[in-house]
């Protein structure tokens, strides 16, 4: 845990300045967010670095964890992937399910604060349950661009009675839906233990404990094992790179509470890679080690996300802090952090064989996977630090609170 003191150095005194103005009008309120996993995940790794902060500039923030059945978190997941596009059969009994778990949470969670963040679709009919004093906010992580028509028109009637929806693209914005809908770009914490500096000594020590050879590069994905990350796809474009350099490519993925698919596609994949495993040319990993998937990252030598829908890309964000080279599909948040031939390469989700190209074009040319490494790194502390996404938070609690 950290202070906003630990982030001087890297935020400049300005910003640090700043927050601590923004931060007075909120001093000894209360902010309650609400999400349901406490690790797994991006939106787990921002508020676990995002609440301390909170507290230590005079705001009683606090977090909870909305608990459900196995059954619930099939539901909802089913519930994520038609808000990415899928189709769904939207049963009268997932939708029971769906309400009576936040019904039975709303019995035991006690909510008096004076701001109510409620993250992602989960906890989401919460809003209902209670009389309410105070403005609530529901912060959407994912991809809500193209949502499947039956679930947003049921889940809406939970999202109107927010004061504000928070989304992380301007291209999620719903022209029909009359909420105010900001933009917030999400962030990584550079002093986690997943972004923090570390020694060639620790990188070699945790490769080493996880089994990770380094006699050949490394090209790494970090994210869950879910279908739209496209591990699949991963794979053959590894095939495809394979033929040209001898590499070695790295799925790491935690396994998060809150999404029941992950071992299964797991599981998928082995059966699908089996023949290189065997060869030691592809390493899966479901470690929640965050220093083990810092020292990846750092040890890579190419790090790429083959996602088909993606909300924001943390994973990039953190590939492009450490100054590495990043080749990335062209969808969702990815393209906010990536000027293609710039600071990295963008490719469409379809094109296999140009996403393996670039992962070559990097491989092959040292300059040029530096260039892009120094470019990522600069735009990463520009615009997605902690610190930005705090004072985003303060402006945000400022207006809201009266």
């Amino acid at each position: 845990m950290h202070s906003l003191e630990d982030y001087y150095e890297l935020a400049g005194d300005k910003v640090i300045s700043d927050i601590h103005k923004k931060a007075r009008k909120l001093y000894g309120k209360h902010i309650l967010h609400i999400n349901s996993t406490c690790q797994g995940g991006g939106v787990a790794g921002i508020l676990a670095s995002l609440i301390p902060l909170m507290n230590d500039v005079g705001i009683e923030a606090g977090w909870r964890i909305l608990h459900g059945n196995p059954d619930f978190f099939s539901i909802t997941k089913k519930f994520h992937n038609a808000l990415q596009g899928e189709q769904i059969n939207l049963s009268e009994i997932k939708k029971e399910l769906y309400t009576q778990t936040n019904k039975l949470f709303s019995v035991y969670t006690h909510i008096n604060h004076d701001c109510v963040l409620i993250h992602d679709p989960q906890p989401l009919p919460l809003i209902k349950l209670y009389e309410k004093k105070q403005p609530w906010i529901w912060r959407c992580h994912i991809d809500l661009s193209h949502p499947n028509e039956e679930i947003w028109e049921f889940l809406k009637r939970f999202i109107l009675r927010y004061d504000a929806v928070i989304l992380s693209n301007k291209k999620y914005r719903s022209k029909h839906l009359p909420v105010e809908q900001r933009v917030i770009y999400p962030a990584i914490d550079p002093l986690s233990a997943k972004n923090k500096e570390l020694s060639e000594g620790d990188i070699s020590k945790y490769l080493k404990k996880f089994r990770v050879p380094t006699d050949k590069p490394l090209i790494v994905q970090v994210s869950r094992f879910d279908k739209w990350k496209d591990p699949v796809g991963v794979i053959e474009v590894f095939n495809l790179v394979k033929e040209k350099i001898d590499c070695r490519l790295v799925l790491c993925g935690s396994m998060a509470g809150d999404d029941p698919e992950g071992w299964m596609i797991y599981e998928m994949l082995k059966k699908k890679a089996n023949r290189l495993i065997e060869n030691k040319d592809i390493i899966f990993i479901t470690s929640e080690n965050s220093i083990l998937v810092n020292a990846l990252q750092r040890s890579s030598a190419v790090i790429v996300q083959k996602s088909i829908r993606e909300g924001f890309g943390l994973t990039v964000t953190e590939g492009l802090w450490k100054e590495k080279p990043v080749v990335a599909t062209n969808v969702g948040g990815i393209s906010l952090q990536i000027d293609n031939g710039k600071n990295g390469f963008l490719v469409e989700p379809s094109d296999i064989k140009g996403f393996a190209q670039r992962v070559v074009q990097v491989l092959k040319n040292r300059k040029l996977a530096e260039k892009l490494g120094k470019k990522g790194r600069e735009i990463v502390k520009e615009k997605f630090l902690i610190t930005r996404l705090l004072s985003d938070y303060l402006d945000l609690l400022n207006e809201m609170i009266r």
